[in-house]
Parts: C-alpha cells; sequence; structure tokens
C-alpha cells in the first residue's frame, strides 16, 4: 500500500499539473519550495567558487552557523524582532483606523473631496523617509517618530484605494436602492462597505509591504534597536553576517506580517476564493 501511494504521488509530480494537484492534497507550494531551495543552494554555490561580486558575501551556511552560535539564543536579538514588529502594527492599525474613514468620507462626500484631495496629491509623493527629520523635530520620542513614519507609509495607501474603489460603484445600484426606499444609511451598510472591502484589501496588501520598508529605513536612521538598526550595526561594523542575519530576518519578519494580513482578508472577503 505504501508503495502504492507513494508510486502515485511521483507519478502526480511527473504529470502535467502534478505539482498543482500535490499542493492542492498537501497544502504546499511545492514550486515555491523548490525556488527557495534552488536560491539558496545557487547562494552557497556563488559564494563558495568566489563568483565576481561574492567574494566578500558570507553564504547561507556561514550566516546560519553564525545566528545560531550567536543570535538564536541572544535575548536582545529577539528584542529586535519585537520593537520592529511592534511599531509595524501600530503604524499600520492607525493607517487603517484613521484612511478607511477618510476614504470613505472622500468618497462619498463631493464637497469634503473637493476640500481635501488636492493636500492628499500634494502630500501623497512625497516619501516617507522625507518626514524623517521632521518626525524627530516634532515628536517627543525617537520611537512616536518611527510610528508616525510607518504610519504615513500606510496611511496614503490605503486613502486611495478606499477612495477610488468608492468611486468605482455604479451609480445604477444606488439609484436602484433609493427607489426601492433605502436610506442612505442601509446604502452604505449594505452596497458601498461591500463593495469597497476589496479595495480595503489591496489597500492593506499593500500597506503591510510599505510599512516594513519604511520601518526599517526609519531605524537605521531614528532607532536604537529593531531589525533595521541590527542591519545597520552589521553594516558599520563590517560584520557582513550580521547584515545578512539582518535581511533574512527582515524578508521572514515581513512574509509573516504579510500572511497575517491575508489570513484576516481571507475572512472579511471569503467570497474571493
Amino acid at each position: 500500500m505504501a508503495d502504492a501511494t507513494a508510486g502515485q504521488t511521483v507519478t502526480a509530480c511527473n504529470a502535467p499539473g502534478g505539482f498543482s494537484r500535490l499542493a492542492r492534497l498537501t497544502g504546499v507550494n511545492w514550486r515555491g519550495a523548490l525556488a527557495v531551495v534552488a536560491f539558496v543552494l545557487g547562494w552557497e554555490l556563488l559564494v563558495r567558487f568566489k563568483a565576481l561580486g561574492f567574494a566578500a558575501v558570507p553564504g547561507p551556511l556561514e550566516s546560519l552557523t553564525a545566528f545560531w552560535a550567536t543570535y538564536a539564543s541572544k535575548a536582545s536579538y529577539w528584542e529586535s524582532w519585537f520593537a520592529s514588529f511592534r511599531r509595524v502594527v501600530a503604524g499600520f492599525v492607525l493607517a487603517q483606523l484613521l484612511g478607511i474613514p477618510l476614504g470613505l468620507f472622500l468618497g462619498t462626500r463631493e464637497r469634503l473631496r473637493e476640500l481635501m484631495f488636492p493636500v492628499l496629491e500634494l502630500m501623497r509623493p512625497i516619501p516617507p523617509i522625507a518626514w524623517v527629520p521632521l518626525s524627530i523635530l516634532f515628536w517627543p520620542t525617537h520611537e512616536l517618530s518611527i510610528i508616525f513614519i510607518t504610519f504615513i507609509g500606510a496611511f496614503f495607501i490605503i486613502v486611495i484605494n478606499v477612495h477610488d474603489g468608492v468611486r468605482t460603484i455604479k451609480q445604477e445600484h444606488l439609484w436602484l436602492a433609493r427607489s426601492l426606499g433605502a436610506g442612505e444609511a442601509m446604502i452604505f451598510r449594505r452596497i458601498v462597505l461591500p463593495s469597497v472591502l476589496p479595495a480595503i484589501s489591496v489597500g492593506m496588501t499593500l500597506g503591510i509591504a510599505v510599512t516594513w520598508n519604511v520601518v526599517i529605513a526609519a531605524e537605521m536612521i531614528a532607532g536604537d534597536n529593531g531589525l533595521g538598526r541590527l542591519t545597520w550595526e552589521g553594516y558599520v561594523s563590517h560584520t557582513s553576517t550580521v547584515v545578512i542575519i539582518g535581511m533574512v530576518s527582515i524578508g521572514f519578519a515581513g512574509y509573516l506580517s504579510s500572511a497575517l494580513v491575508s489570513w484576516l482578508l481571507h475572512k472579511l472577503t471569503p467570497w474571493r476564493a
């Protein structure tokens, strides 16, 4: 029986679309897993053979050894994880709490849109990192300034996405609801909000990625802890393995955050599956 099952698995992998069927059976993205393994193996080989540009770059095996020997049991390393996650969550949640209602009001209130949208369009192209000097002067602590910069990174994204989502609702649906006697509160609850949920999903997905980009840069400039600071200290001390450990840690942290947001969006919009 075991041989037959193994044979079926091998056949499923070799057959056209076999990886897709195997992924559905096991819940694992095997193509993605193989791509990660191939990437790490290629990186190790390039370092071992001292390919152009890789002579001074530590390999994955060397970085993993340094991680287990120095950082895996080090409290300050996990405190850096917690500090970065705390800032990302604080800035991201604040951006959603303020950005979603503002986007809804801008999309549904024409006079408010005419008043505020030009200001948003003027401020939106400013990179979040450009706010660092001003935020350090404005906020009393570095922690608040980093959270503010993280908030800025996600705020404009969610506002614009929600605004555009509201503006794309078909007017025929609103007219039909009003003709059937629906009030503004019911229209908002039964038509506007469900229609804009996909736009909120896009804004949240993009926003969580930007918040990680912003918080790492802010920690390098103004922070005294966090994964960004860890990576920067590795660069300043010319310890390339620490830089690699910091970069990989940031990648894992961003992946976990995106997975959490994706899970939340799946619960909010199950019909998209």
